[in-house]
């Protein structure tokens, strides 16, 4: 199991965690670990530090960022493949499929009126899939731990129906710069 980023800065796990405190953290122990501060001490001591340095480095953007920091804890509780395919709820796919045809009528009719209805369309979604998770990631770190596995499924499926919203963005973005 990968190291725990959280516990590494001494956080709890936390979708919405303190970001003033965060880097606080991640300058104290950028200082601590410098490869500078340990240019006189021993090659083993050097390379601890190098290491810890990196941990710090990898922790901070992961954990500073919502959309790393969502996908590492959803993995860090196995919820969350790397590389694999994850499947979305069918209620959810029927509910694209008329996005989806729009995007394909662009491909061989764009228009410029359709892209922005198309790109009002998604950002509605995203808006309204944002509003009603937040909730669930603003309670999240008070939960009861028997609590928090549904919890954990909620914000799995709102992170992947907003990779594929996202997607479907890039696509719009696409056809806008063409159009």
């Amino acid at each position: 199991m990968p190291t725990d980023y959280f516990a590494f800065y001494g956080l709890p796990e936390s979708f919405q965690p303190d970001e003033a405190a965060l880097k606080r953290l991640y300058y104290a122990k950028s200082r601590e670990t410098h490869p500078d501060f340990h240019a006189t001490s021993s090659a083993e001591n050097q390379a601890d530090m190098l290491q810890q340095a990196t941990l710090n480095t990898d922790a901070y953007r992961t954990l500073s960022d919502p959309d790393k920091r969502m996908a590492y804890i959803l993995r860090q509780h196995g919820l969350l493949e790397e590389g694999k395919q994850e499947q979305l709820p069918p209620d959810f796919l029927m509910d694209m499929m008329d996005l989806n045809e729009q995007l394909m009528d662009l491909e061989t009719d764009l228009n410029a009126d359709t892209v922005a209805q198309v790109a009002a369309e998604v950002q509605a979604l995203t808006d309204t899939l944002d509003a009603g998770i937040q909730p669930v990631l603003a309670g999240y770190e008070g939960l009861p731990s028997d609590h928090r596995p549904a919890a954990l499924q909620q914000i799995r499926t709102y992170y992947l129906k907003k990779r594929y919203l996202l997607r479907i963005q890039q696509q719009v973005a696409t056809f806008a710069a063409r159009s």
